[in-house]
């Protein structure tokens, strides 16, 4: 791990550092900054996301280009209904001479894209999500590290929900941000098409190391942060929880449960990083704001009242903030 001389160096090492890799992304990545820079504080911060989107949306490109600028190795994982967890995690199989071998499986790499997710069993699910929590993988008793850094980026499909299996919701609040992928500007489109419909290939450069991402991750733990800014996060959650002492009247009324600890915990580290990114030495509550929304709105659930009403959970948060 490179060894700076202050946490100062290091913090203005990270923002040059995040500055390349969107600089490399947007070589390939047209019109997703917001998402690009969500994804890129998720691995600073040792977290996982869940990208909601649609089909044809370069999700498989944007995670692809993201291991390339950091060289990173890269896995893709279909998820079908078919799918076993020894498909995920590997499995012992017998060599020449009868002995037990472990043949790994595509959850050994860096950065996993684990695509439809919630198109396979529930017990499919929990072995990806176990090696997310661990870092590690347990057959027939031995245990296997996880390759660092690690990060999982999960997708769904918001309109095919035949056949599928949701996540249940302490399952999602292993995921830090919940991101939700919209459809291009019509000027965006204009560029996609140009740039996808021609013989030129743009190369993506390795501009950060994986060593240095470990580095950029342990820096995020120690960006000391104000304690109003941490009883802002705190309360923020404590606002989601319907029916307790500090609860917001839209979560009374249109919250079915607020969300846990993790939450507020996740709302701290994700706030250091933001400050960072916006060459920023120390959070402050706009920092907090700034990533609420994507990990608050998959840990809240929405009552009756408001599926009938049309509320939806980012127009609750919207309150909220």
């Amino acid at each position: 791990m490179k060894a700076y001389s202050s946490d100062v160096e290091a913090a203005n090492a990270l923002f040059e550092g995040y500055q390349k890799l969107k600089t490399e992304i947007s070589k390939v990545v047209i019109g997703q900054d917001e998402v690009v820079k969500l994804l890129l504080t998720s691995i600073f911060c040792q977290g996982h996301s869940l990208l909601v989107g649609v089909p044809g949306l370069a999700k498989t490109l944007l995670i692809h280009t993201i291991s390339s600028a950091v060289n990173l190795s890269f896995s893709r994982i279909q998820f079908t209904p078919d799918l076993m967890p020894s498909d995920i995690l590997g499995a012992e199989t017998l060599d020449k001479e009868r002995n037990f071998k472990f043949i790994k499986g595509p959850i050994f790499a860096n950065i996993i894209l684990a695509d439809e997710i919630n198109r396979t069993p529930p017990k499919t699910q929990a072995a990806l999500l176990e090696s997310m929590q661990e870092y590690k993988v347990t057959i027939a008793g031995e245990d296997y590290e996880l390759p660092r850094p690690f990060f999982v980026l999960a997708t769904q499909n918001p309109i095919e929900q035949e056949g599928t299996y949701p996540l249940p919701e302490a399952q999602l609040d292993r995921f830090m941000f919940n991101i939700l992928l919209d459809y291009p500007t019509y000027e965006s489109e204009i560029d996609i098409v140009k740039s996808t419909t021609s013989s030129e290939v743009n190369e993506i450069d390795e501009v950060v190391s994986g060593e240095e991402i470990v580095g950029y991750q342990h820096l995020v733990r120690k960006v000391p942060v104000a304690d109003n800014v941490v009883e802002y996060a705190v309360g923020l959650v404590h606002k989601t929880r319907p029916l307790t002492e500090i609860a917001h009247e839209y979560s009374n009324n249109y919250l079915e449960w607020g969300a846990g600890p993790r939450a507020s915990q996740y709302l701290i580290i994700a706030a250091k990083c933001n400050a960072l990114l916006n060459a920023k030495y120390s959070p402050d509550i706009e920092d907090v704001r700034a990533v609420a929304k994507p990990i608050l709105r998959h840990r809240i659930v929405r009552n009756f009242k408001a599926e009938a009403e049309g509320i939806t959970v980012d127009d609750i948060i919207e309150k909220l903030l």
